[in-house]
């Protein structure tokens, strides 16, 4: 390390009881790098992707003293987010708090997670040495005897202006998640046809002040017809701009349609299309469901040898302590293929 470098980085000595052959570079925000050789042998497990789901199976593989490395691209899908619900115990914290005690957590252990892209993967058949070479970025690599994919969903936002301003702050996705803190309030749905008066029909659960908004589709009669019954208001005009209340926290509190109308509400839930964050699933071979999402067994195994997967990229149900149960369930069955390998046994 050059004079110049040594304001903005610090190195510690090789981790021998861990076998790693290479340097441990930190960032001055305490952040690890990533290593700047490859370790003396394959990794027990790589971990692509550092929400609830890769974190919670680094904790318990990493008390199974395995030899895991968690990569990291650092755009979680909550990062919008100011709080998240329904894990008990850390009910309303926010998510980015939530990363930074589990970081925290598998430090105690040894376990840091490395910020870097994984932009591709590859596995190799060849008995006993069979594995997985992960590349990071554009020219380092290494070997893992097994993968977990923890990359996650990204969501397929409504090309409304300033719509991904109020993502968090009054626009929403899951009123499992959302829909209590506007219990009894103004709420729209976006959405068209069937799939806008579904969620229409489910916030009716947090309050009966609903409305659809389908950006300009014409809603048919039937669709009509069932809305009035729910007393559901339709609003059919194309949206021209959200806009919030002006303070310091800017809430969203209005619709603005193209024809000048406006629509008060307190919040806005939309339902549209997800794809899959990481092209990886599918480089490697993974089977696709009909939803898009990456199809496991319940032990997270994907059917490609030593792959598995957890968290939203299953698109099944897509809570934080969902993701986080899958990343452990994910573990115990990677331990277990592991703990086959090395007794010399058929996996």
């Amino acid at each position: 390390i050059t004079g110049s470098q040594r304001g903005a980085w610090q190195t510690t000595a090789t981790d021998r009881s861990r076998q790693l052959f290479h340097t441990r570079i930190y960032r001055r925000d305490g952040t690890q790098a990533l290593p700047t050789a490859m370790a003396a042998k394959p990794y027990d497990c790589i971990i692509v992707g550092g929400g609830p789901a890769g974190l919670n199976a680094a904790l318990v593989l990493a008390r199974c003293r395995r030899r895991i490395f968690v990569i990291d691209a650092g755009s979680p899908r909550n990062a919008p987010a100011r709080s998240m619900h329904n894990f008990l115990t850390r009910d309303g914290i926010n998510p980015s708090r939530l990363l930074q005690l589990a970081r925290t957590e598998l430090a105690r252990y040894g376990v840091t997670v490395r910020k870097g892209l994984v932009t591709s993967a590859t596995y190799k058949s060849s008995g006993k040495s069979s594995g997985f070479r992960v590349r990071v970025g554009n020219s380092r690599s290494f070997a893992s005897r097994t993968l977990l994919l923890a990359t996650g969903v990204v969501d397929e936002l409504p090309g409304i202006p300033d719509f991904r301003t109020f993502y968090g702050a009054g626009v929403h996705h899951c009123p499992y998640c959302d829909g209590w803190q506007y219990s009894d309030r103004r709420i729209a749905a976006f959405g068209r046809g069937r799939h806008g008066l579904g969620l229409a029909k489910s916030l009716l659960t947090w309050s009966k002040d609903i409305s659809i908004v389908t950006h300009g589709e014409r809603p048919t009669r039937a669709l009509l017809a069932e809305a009035h019954r729910f007393n559901i208001r339709v609003c059919g005009q194309p949206i021209a701009a959200l806009r919030g209340n002006g303070r310091r926290v800017n809430r969203l509190n209005r619709i603005v349609f193209a024809d000048g109308d406006e629509l008060r509400v307190d919040a806005l839930f939309f339902n549209t299309d997800q794809r899959q964050r990481s092209r990886l699933p599918i480089a490697l071979g993974c089977t696709m469901g009909d939803d898009g999402g990456v199809v496991c067994d319940r032990r997270q195994r994907t059917g490609v040898p030593g792959l598995y997967l957890a968290g939203d990229a299953s698109r099944e149900v897509q809570f934080v302590i969902v993701a986080a149960a899958e990343g452990a369930s994910a573990a115990v069955a990677i331990n277990s293929e592991l703990q086959k390998r090395d007794r010399g046994e058929d996996v």
